[in-house]
Protein backbone atom coordinates (compact mmCIF):
# COMPACT_ATOMS: atom_id res chain seq x y z
CA UNK A 1 0.00 0.00 0.00
CA UNK A 2 1.43 3.33 -0.64
CA UNK A 3 -0.24 6.44 1.17
CA UNK A 4 -0.59 9.15 -0.99
CA UNK A 5 -0.81 12.74 0.63
CA UNK A 6 -1.45 15.51 -1.34
CA UNK A 7 -3.01 18.58 -2.51
CA UNK A 8 -3.48 19.97 -6.02
CA UNK A 9 -2.40 24.08 -5.43
CA UNK A 10 1.36 21.82 -6.22
CA UNK A 11 2.72 21.46 -9.63
CA UNK A 12 4.88 19.04 -8.78
CA UNK A 13 1.96 16.72 -6.81
CA UNK A 14 0.35 16.83 -10.62
CA UNK A 15 3.51 15.11 -11.52
CA UNK A 16 3.23 12.91 -9.03
CA UNK A 17 -0.17 12.48 -9.23
CA UNK A 18 0.02 11.77 -12.64
CA UNK A 19 3.70 9.26 -13.26
CA UNK A 20 2.75 7.29 -9.91
CA UNK A 21 -1.02 5.65 -11.15
CA UNK A 22 1.03 3.50 -14.02
CA UNK A 23 4.17 2.44 -11.83
CA UNK A 24 1.78 1.00 -9.20
CA UNK A 25 -0.65 -0.30 -11.79
CA UNK A 26 2.59 -2.16 -13.38
CA UNK A 27 3.39 -3.18 -9.81
CA UNK A 28 0.24 -4.61 -8.49
CA UNK A 29 0.07 -1.86 -5.87
CA UNK A 30 -2.59 0.01 -4.20
CA UNK A 31 -2.79 3.43 -3.46
CA UNK A 32 -4.96 5.01 -0.87
CA UNK A 33 -5.04 8.94 -1.28
CA UNK A 34 -4.70 11.38 1.25
CA UNK A 35 -6.05 15.12 0.36
CA UNK A 36 -4.45 17.66 2.48
CA UNK A 37 -4.30 21.04 2.60
CA UNK A 38 -0.36 21.61 1.84
CA UNK A 39 -1.12 25.61 3.42
CA UNK A 40 -1.60 23.87 6.83
CA UNK A 41 1.52 21.65 6.85
CA UNK A 42 3.92 24.95 5.58
CA UNK A 43 2.11 27.40 8.70
CA UNK A 44 2.73 24.42 11.10
CA UNK A 45 6.74 22.86 10.22
CA UNK A 46 7.70 24.43 6.73
CA UNK A 47 6.75 28.55 6.73
CA UNK A 48 10.21 28.70 4.83
CA UNK A 49 8.27 28.34 1.67
CA UNK A 50 6.23 31.98 2.22
CA UNK A 51 9.82 33.56 2.58
CA UNK A 52 11.11 32.04 -0.36
CA UNK A 53 8.48 33.04 -2.38
CA UNK A 54 8.41 36.76 -0.63
CA UNK A 55 12.16 36.29 -1.88
CA UNK A 56 13.26 34.29 -4.11
CA UNK A 57 16.65 33.55 -5.53
CA UNK A 58 16.69 34.34 -9.35
CA UNK A 59 18.82 31.57 -10.35
CA UNK A 60 16.81 29.14 -8.60
CA UNK A 61 13.60 30.44 -9.69
CA UNK A 62 14.99 30.17 -13.40
CA UNK A 63 16.11 26.53 -12.98
CA UNK A 64 13.32 25.88 -11.39
CA UNK A 65 10.79 26.60 -13.79
CA UNK A 66 13.21 24.98 -16.50
CA UNK A 67 13.24 21.51 -14.39
CA UNK A 68 9.13 21.65 -14.81
CA UNK A 69 9.26 21.81 -17.76
CA UNK A 70 11.31 18.77 -18.61
CA UNK A 71 9.54 17.10 -15.79
CA UNK A 72 6.06 18.18 -17.39
CA UNK A 73 7.63 17.38 -21.10
CA UNK A 74 8.76 13.74 -19.98
CA UNK A 75 5.00 13.43 -18.22
CA UNK A 76 3.28 14.77 -21.78
CA UNK A 77 1.48 17.04 -19.34
CA UNK A 78 1.44 20.75 -20.27
CA UNK A 79 2.23 22.66 -16.94
CA UNK A 80 3.16 26.44 -16.73
CA UNK A 81 2.98 28.68 -12.93
CA UNK A 82 -0.61 30.38 -13.40
CA UNK A 83 0.24 34.11 -14.02
CA UNK A 84 -2.80 35.88 -12.08
CA UNK A 85 -3.59 32.50 -9.36
CA UNK A 86 -0.96 31.76 -7.86
CA UNK A 87 -1.21 30.94 -5.09
CA UNK A 88 -4.49 29.57 -5.11
CA UNK A 89 -7.05 28.60 -2.30
CA UNK A 90 -7.33 24.62 -2.74
CA UNK A 91 -10.10 24.01 0.06
CA UNK A 92 -12.82 23.42 -1.88
CA UNK A 93 -11.65 21.00 -4.20
CA UNK A 94 -9.45 18.64 -1.60
CA UNK A 95 -12.31 18.41 0.61
CA UNK A 96 -14.18 17.21 -2.74
CA UNK A 97 -11.64 14.67 -3.36
CA UNK A 98 -12.35 13.53 0.23
CA UNK A 99 -15.75 13.70 -0.44
CA UNK A 100 -15.29 11.52 -3.35
CA UNK A 101 -13.25 9.27 -2.17
CA UNK A 102 -15.05 6.09 -1.94
CA UNK A 103 -16.32 6.77 -5.56
CA UNK A 104 -15.14 6.39 -8.82
CA UNK A 105 -15.05 9.90 -9.65
CA UNK A 106 -12.18 11.00 -7.24
CA UNK A 107 -9.27 10.65 -9.59
CA UNK A 108 -10.96 11.67 -12.29
CA UNK A 109 -12.51 15.09 -10.14
CA UNK A 110 -8.56 15.61 -9.16
CA UNK A 111 -7.34 15.56 -12.41
CA UNK A 112 -9.43 17.67 -13.88
CA UNK A 113 -9.00 20.06 -10.95
CA UNK A 114 -5.06 19.76 -11.63
CA UNK A 115 -5.84 20.18 -15.47
CA UNK A 116 -8.09 23.71 -14.57
CA UNK A 117 -4.90 25.09 -12.35
CA UNK A 118 -1.70 23.80 -14.07
CA UNK A 119 -2.67 24.20 -17.88
CA UNK A 120 -5.36 26.29 -18.10
CA UNK A 121 -5.05 29.37 -15.18
CA UNK A 122 -8.71 28.73 -13.82
CA UNK A 123 -8.95 29.66 -10.58
CA UNK A 124 -9.99 26.51 -8.42
CA UNK A 125 -11.77 28.34 -5.57
CA UNK A 126 -14.47 29.80 -7.71
CA UNK A 127 -17.38 27.88 -7.13
CA UNK A 128 -18.22 28.60 -11.31
CA UNK A 129 -15.21 26.57 -12.52
CA UNK A 130 -16.04 24.15 -9.67
CA UNK A 131 -19.28 23.64 -11.58
CA UNK A 132 -17.61 23.01 -14.65
CA UNK A 133 -15.22 20.56 -13.63
CA UNK A 134 -18.33 18.52 -11.37
CA UNK A 135 -19.61 18.76 -15.61
CA UNK A 136 -16.73 17.15 -17.02
CA UNK A 137 -16.48 14.85 -14.37
CA UNK A 138 -20.39 13.92 -14.54
CA UNK A 139 -20.64 14.85 -10.82
CA UNK A 140 -23.56 15.81 -8.91
CA UNK A 141 -22.29 19.33 -8.56
CA UNK A 142 -25.02 20.77 -5.60
CA UNK A 143 -24.47 17.11 -3.80
CA UNK A 144 -21.13 17.74 -4.05
CA UNK A 145 -21.02 21.55 -2.77
CA UNK A 146 -23.55 20.24 0.18
CA UNK A 147 -20.62 17.73 0.61
CA UNK A 148 -17.75 19.63 0.96
CA UNK A 149 -19.76 21.68 3.73
CA UNK A 150 -20.26 18.77 5.91
CA UNK A 151 -18.44 18.89 9.48
CA UNK A 152 -17.08 15.09 9.38
CA UNK A 153 -15.38 16.55 5.39
CA UNK A 154 -13.75 19.49 7.06
CA UNK A 155 -12.47 17.43 10.19
CA UNK A 156 -10.89 14.88 8.14
CA UNK A 157 -9.10 17.07 5.88
CA UNK A 158 -7.69 18.65 8.82
CA UNK A 159 -6.70 15.66 10.44
CA UNK A 160 -5.15 14.35 7.49
CA UNK A 161 -2.97 17.16 6.95
CA UNK A 162 -2.53 17.30 10.91
CA UNK A 163 -1.21 13.49 10.45
CA UNK A 164 1.09 14.12 7.90
CA UNK A 165 2.92 17.02 10.01
CA UNK A 166 2.80 14.21 13.07
CA UNK A 167 4.68 12.28 10.64
CA UNK A 168 7.44 14.00 9.43
CA UNK A 169 6.09 15.49 6.58
CA UNK A 170 6.64 18.86 5.34
CA UNK A 171 5.07 19.20 1.63
CA UNK A 172 3.22 17.73 -1.16
CA UNK A 173 3.41 15.38 -2.33
CA UNK A 174 4.64 12.76 0.67
CA UNK A 175 4.17 9.12 -0.18
CA UNK A 176 4.49 6.25 2.64
CA UNK A 177 5.55 2.80 2.40
CA UNK A 178 4.59 1.76 5.82
CA UNK A 179 6.86 4.25 8.14
CA UNK A 180 8.71 4.87 5.06
CA UNK A 181 8.18 8.76 3.79
CA UNK A 182 9.13 9.94 0.07
CA UNK A 183 8.80 13.58 -0.94
CA UNK A 184 8.39 14.93 -4.46
CA UNK A 185 7.96 13.31 -7.41
CA UNK A 186 11.51 12.84 -8.43
CA UNK A 187 11.06 10.10 -5.39
CA UNK A 188 9.03 7.72 -7.17
CA UNK A 189 11.37 4.91 -8.04
CA UNK A 190 12.64 5.42 -4.81
CA UNK A 191 8.82 4.96 -3.89
CA UNK A 192 7.72 1.60 -6.05
CA UNK A 193 10.78 0.32 -5.30
CA UNK A 194 10.17 0.10 -1.36
CA UNK A 195 6.26 -0.79 -2.14
CA UNK A 196 7.26 -3.74 -4.11
CA UNK A 197 9.80 -4.77 -1.71
CA UNK A 198 7.44 -4.75 1.09
CA UNK A 199 4.68 -6.46 -0.86
CA UNK A 200 6.90 -9.31 -1.20
CA UNK A 201 7.55 -9.90 2.41
CA UNK A 202 5.82 -12.77 4.13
Amino acid sequence: MIEFFFDCSSPWTYLAFHNIQPMARKNGVPIQWRPIMVGGVFNAVNPSVYAARDNPVPAKQAYMLKDLADWSRQAGLTIRMPPTTFPVNSVKVMRGCLWLADQAQMLPFATAAFEAYWSQDRDISDDAVLRDICTRCDIDSPALFAGIQEPEIKSRLKANTDELVRRGGFGSPTMFVGDDMYFGNDRLALLCEAAVKQKGLP
